[in-house]
């Protein structure tokens, strides 16, 4: 009954400048992630209303080994419409999510395939590589898509990431909420983030 996410919301997306700007000029679209480690399954992927974290992440990507090349970091804003939305914050989504871990431990059992893991990426202690999660949100799709029920528009997960902000913190460095569209119309618009005018205080 709740499902479907009511307003609009900021999102954040780390490319290169000369990616943002033809977004910004209506020449081209963010193309769908499609790795087996993307943390929420394929799709475009945001950073919800954390602008500076975008930023963090498009200069670590400069900075790695990774194909994805960056000459000069930018982030770029939209305006999302979440949609019908696979949210891992809510009790019932959760609870899909798990039966479809089941569903795909099951199967690779009968095939005899190994499951896919999470893994460390270099010398960071965090799950990086997050090859178990993308399988299993991928799967809850392909279980939808064969159950003929209706698919999601979009995902959002919250992430705790990185070292604590003190000792025996429960908050993290760079705990984030990420948010994955696989339906593009629930981009409704591009934008260029402004600076602050100090003259004013912040709304």
């Amino acid at each position: 009954m709740y499902s479907s996410k009511t307003g609009l919301i900021i999102g954040f997306h780390g490319c290169d400048e000369s990616v943002r700007d033809k977004i910004i000029a209506g020449k081209t679209m963010l193309n769908p992630s499609k790795n087996i480690y993307d943390w929420l399954g394929g799709g475009i992927y945001f950073w919800e209303n954390n602008q500076q974290r975008a930023f963090q992440f498009v200069h670590e990507l400069k900075s790695s080994s990774r194909t994805t090349k960056i000459n000069k970091p930018s982030v770029i804003g939209a305006v999302i419409d979440m949609g019908f939305c696979l949210d891992l914050l809510d009790s019932d989504y959760i609870k899909i999510v798990r039966e479809s871990y089941e569903i795909l431990l099951a199967s690779c059992k009968t095939l005899n395939l190994d499951m896919p893991i999470n893994k460390v990426l270099n010398t960071s202690k965090d799950l990086l590589l997050r090859n178990l999660d993308c399988a299993v949100i991928d799967n809850v799709h392909l279980q939808r898509k064969i159950n003929t029920l209706r698919a999601f528009d979009s995902i959002r997960g919250v992430f705790v990431e990185e070292n604590p902000l003190y000792h025996k913190a429960g908050f993290h460095e760079k705990n984030h909420i990420q948010i994955c569209i696989r339906n593009p119309n629930c981009i409704k618009g591009f934008f260029l983030p402004r600076e602050i005018d100090g003259r004013y205080s912040m709304p």
